[in-house]
């Protein structure tokens, strides 16, 4: 950042008093240094593994969850539209809701984020195993629905925000919770190739065939409903349930090795603390940290700019493009290429610094784009455009969690007593991204609907494509350019990370030091 960031830029270490510097001297002298904290690779994998079903289960409900409410639990539309709606407003409210739970908590022999990810888990596959069955009653088939989906919206969060924050609590070293965030990352773009292809191979005969002129559709849809047999109708329903059952049993599979293969620890200077802070005053507390509203701002426009890509890129390629039979294929090279370029960005944001990384890693989308709005349609063309996509993706997955706990290191030097608003920072990101969420969906409904949209049709008008080109092209390169330009406002550069490094390892061996008095103690938290 520029030299004229004044104190908010300074060194916390030189705000210390020489007399409780030089005791920490002398102890370090009169002590063996102690060795870094260092996460083996099987304690990063198995933290990463957690990530998985998240990941899993939202992009199977994200890309067949509508198919399925229309198709084959046969709910008419303004039902269907009703229970996606009320759906993703209910998940982005729970966020805050168990954020402000978890920061009640108190800690146990598991820790205090371990428990939520355990008893959530069995009741969270159940619900996510009945949103995909069909009951035999028509009369609150809507209700059993809307029900279930939010119960796994409820439960998934309770595993999830948990989750997120347990970045924290995994090491004290900002270079180990680093790495491990990139191990995350991978495996969760892992989860959704994962989600997409076992729904997708397993229920793919659920497709419905488009309808040649839209104007007939009332008969079209009546001739269809006559020659789709009842045996066909149940295996399309078993499909649907078999494909669920293998998503549960992996999220099963990796909540177990989570739990068994991460310890949560917690910091010494937190367990001096008698009483946790309020919620309330915590979230007034992290609201009003000025590098935590200039991140979550920054990324809210570039996570808007992905999620507008991702949610109208399926009608794009089918309409626009015209490659309606490439578009698992196309999905598939933007996943993997995100989950092959992870560890690439992990090595660049630790050489050149998290900022830069921000910059290059996600402008990269940027020429891609551009392309895609002035070129014809060409297969090969689109493909090295879904590569270069992917690049792009990894360092949206990457960036974010990677930063949070730097916000939340310097939030803990400027607050040394406000312990227990982990949850709270986590919590109120994935919020503002799921608002992101309902704020894409609504805009490309809105617009679509506006430009004339035929549903089920083969073919659609002219506007409409042109509608699906600028949602998938200009509109998130001027999102991406506003939230680069808010990048430039968040002040935690490489030296600030650096400062605050060090003036946390002066809090923490002050804390966990018993040759200090605790007028000296007194004195470090409240300068700091």
């Amino acid at each position: 950042m520029a030299k004229g960031e004044g104190a908010e830029s300074g060194s916390a270490t030189g705000l210390l008093p020489p007399s409780i510097l030089q005791a920490g001297e002398r102890q370090a002298q009169e002590k063996e240094p102690k060795k870094k904290q260092q996460l083996s690779i099987c304690n990063k994998l198995c933290y990463a593994v957690g990530g998985a079903p998240y990941q899993m289960t939202g992009c199977a409900l994200g890309f067949f969850l509508q198919i399925y409410l229309l198709d084959v639990a046969q709910v008419d539309p303004f039902s269907a539209s009703i229970i996606l709606f009320v759906g993703r407003a209910w998940d982005a409210f729970t966020d805050p809701l168990v954020g402000f739970c978890i920061s009640k908590s108190s800690w146990t022999r598991l820790g205090r984020l371990m428990p939520w990810i355990i008893f959530s888990t069995p009741l969270a596959i159940i619900a996510y195993f009945l949103i995909w069955f069909v009951p035999d009653f028509s009369q609150g088939q809507v209700l059993w629905h809307l029900l279930f989906y939010c119960l796994f919206e409820t439960l998934v969060t309770c595993f999830h925000v948990p989750y997120s924050a347990l970045t924290m609590f995994i090491s004290t070293e900002q270079s180990e919770r680093d790495s491990a965030t990139a191990y995350r990352m991978t495996v969760e773009v892992l989860g959704t190739v994962l989600g997409t292809a076992i729904q997708g191979q397993i229920v793919g005969q659920a497709d419905t065939p488009c309808l040649e002129d839209p104007k007939d559709s009332a008969v079209a849809t009546e001739d269809a409903n006559l020659t789709h047999s009842a045996t066909s109708l149940r295996e399309t329903k078993n499909a649907y349930l078999l494909a669920a059952g293998a998503i549960v049993s992996i999220y099963v599979i990796c909540a177990i090795i989570l739990v068994l293969g991460v310890r949560e620890q917690r910091e010494p200077y937190e367990a001096q603390q008698a009483e946790p802070m309020p919620f309330f005053r915590g979230l007034r507390l992290v609201m009003s940290h000025g590098p935590y509203i200039k991140l979550i701002a920054g990324f809210l426009f570039t996570s808007l700019a992905f999620m507008l890509v991702e949610g109208n890129f399926a009608l794009f390629c089918t309409y626009t493009l015209g490659f309606r039979n490439e578009f698992q294929n196309l999905l598939l090279a933007i996943m993997l290429s995100a989950t092959f370029t992870i560890p690439f960005w992990q090595w660049f944001l630790t050489r050149f610094g998290k900022k830069t990384a921000v910059y290059i890693g996600i402008s990269s989308a940027v020429p891609f784009l551009i392309l895609v709005a002035l070129i014809e349609s060409n297969l090969i063309v689109t493909y090295v455009v879904a590569v270069a996509a992917g690049i792009s993706v990894a360092a949206a997955f990457l960036l974010p969690w990677s930063m949070l706990p730097d916000v939340i290191d310097d939030f803990h030097l400027k607050q040394p007593h406000s312990h227990g608003t982990e949850p709270i920072f986590f919590s109120f990101y994935v919020f503002f991204t799921k608002f992101a969420s309902g704020v894409s969906l609504g805009v490309s409904t809105l617009s679509l609907d506006f430009a004339g949209y035929q549903t089920r049709g083969c073919s659609q008008p002219a506007p409409v494509k042109f509608t699906l080109k600028m949602l998938v092209t200009m509109a998130p390169i001027v999102l991406i350019l506003l939230g680069l330009l808010l990048f430039e406002l968040y002040p935690i550069d490489e030296e600030k990370r650096r400062q605050n490094k060090k003036a946390l390892q002066a809090l923490r061996e002050e804390a966990s030091s018993s040759g200090c008095s605790d007028t000296d103690s007194t004195e470090l938290a409240s300068i700091l």
